[in-house]
């Protein structure tokens, strides 16, 4: 079952990626956590389960010897973003808080807050429609922010195929249709943005 809350953490690396990867690995990491780099652009993402808000008083000694440690190795300060868990078109696996693919996606979009209540309504039958249709979407969760200076709706989607299989359902006709309305009706002018990830395991 996902978790109340969702720790994101991403960390731009620059030329020296296996480097600090190595570095974040050899520490320790809060229950649940799972690391992927970026496919997109050279990042660390960092995927954390929380019960409550309390959760990250704990985390606040490690945050601090991580950022010495790695300060040679970026290129870019740490982004970290707390989401509120709205719903799960596609669930994660039983016991399971996060996806168990070796990729997820992040899909971000600020929605306008006068219509937020609409959205919410309109994406059941819409995106998420082609969510509980893909195949390929193995997984697909529906966030909000909580604490982030991105507001707005994150979806982690969670597959397994090779990226060229998967992104064709979000580059389909019928899903052009939906961005088109979503864009006029409800999005902001920023804020939209879609990340690829491969999942870090062991000896990788």
């Amino acid at each position: 079952m996902s978790s109340a809350l969702l720790l994101v953490t991403e960390l731009p690396v620059g030329e020296r990626v296996d480097e600090a990867l190595a570095a974040w690995r050899d520490r320790p990491t809060a229950p649940g956590s799972v690391l992927y780099r970026g496919l997109e652009a050279p990042t660390l993402l960092e995927l954390t389960p929380l019960d409550g808000l309390d959760a990250l008083a704990g985390l606040d000694e490690q945050w601090n010897r991580q950022a010495k440690e790695l300060a040679e190795l970026v290129v870019g300060d740490v982004r970290r973003q707390v989401l509120r868990f709205v719903e799960a078109p596609k669930p994660a696996p039983v016991g399971a808080a996060l996806p168990d693919t070796p990729y997820v996606q992040l899909r971000h979009v600020e929605v306008k807050p006068r219509v937020h209540e609409e959205y919410l309504d309109w994406r059941d039958g819409t995106i998420f429609d082609v969510v509980r249709t893909t195949e390929q979407v193995e997984t697909f969760l529906a966030y909000h922010s909580l604490l982030s200076t991105e507001p707005g709706v994150m979806f982690v989607s969670g597959f397994s195929c090779d990226p060229e299989e998967y992104l064709p359902a979000f580059s389909s006709e019928r899903y052009g249709e939906i961005a088109r309305y979503a864009h006029a009706r409800f999005v902001t002018e920023e804020g939209l943005y879609t990340r690829l990830y491969r999942r870090v395991t062991e000896g990788a």
